[in-house]
């Protein structure tokens, strides 16, 4: 899952992204609105979250989650305010937003409001991913192989969730870095190789028993 963090006080937006990465999260930071409004209008369907705060430089979160409305972008929206009044409250909503979150907060509730926003629509989102002969639950972050549990990092639960959300299509190294890595890391990087590498030694020894195959100079295809 790729969320969006768009706050312009540097230690906060840190401290947010650090907490979220923990939770297995990837985290791209913005800190200007106006530049904000750009990347959703690029990317939009690369994020599944965008947070966005309120009081922004050159263009406030109000405004940009209007803009991003009337665009069509459905990603889902959680607004920070330092604003607590009933009539603002019911502004943002009517804004576009799906939920909001006033400050001073703790990163508990905030991760508890994310974790719920990312489950909906609860139809397109079920609470066990099967292909083939693994299953993957992506609430209890939990991957089992014939029945058997299969430990893996957070990264590599990441890559498998979306090979399994894309089962039997070749994805690519650039389809990868741009869902499960920040936007820091260059695409010449061979992170995606090594963590993928590591997930096909847990998944399987054998190349032909091993369902997560490589298509040579193209990428990577989950077999179902």
């Amino acid at each position: 899952m790729k969320i969006l963090l768009v706050e312009d006080e540097q230690k906060l937006a840190d401290a947010l992204a650090r907490g979220l990465s923990l939770k297995g999260y990837t985290v791209d930071t913005i800190h200007d609105g106006k530049k904000a409004l750009n990347r959703i209008s690029l990317h939009r369907s690369d994020y599944d979250l965008v947070i966005l705060d309120l009081m922004l430089p050159s263009m406030d979160g109000a405004e940009i989650c209007k803009t991003v409305r009337e665009w069509g972008v459905t990603v889902p929206i959680l607004i920070l305010t330092a604003r607590n009044e009933t009539d603002r409250k019911v502004e943002l909503l009517l804004s576009g937003a799906d939920d909001y979150l006033v400050k001073p907060f703790s990163f508990k509730e905030l991760a508890a409001r994310v974790h719920a926003l990312l489950r909906r629509p609860t139809e397109t989102v079920p609470k066990i991913i099967s292909v083939s002969n693994i299953e993957l639950n992506p609430v209890e972050r939990t991957v089992k192989r014939d029945g058997e549990e299969i430990p893996l990092t957070l990264k590599e639960f990441g890559l498998l969730e979306y090979f399994m959300r894309h089962p039997n299509q070749v994805v690519n190294r650039e389809d990868l870095l741009t869902n499960l890595w920040d936007f820091n890391y260059a695409s010449f990087s061979n992170v995606v190789d090594v963590h993928v590498k590591n997930l096909r030694k847990k998944l399987g020894s054998g190349e032909s028993e091993n369902p997560l195959e490589t298509v040579r100079g193209i990428g990577y295809r989950l077999r179902g």
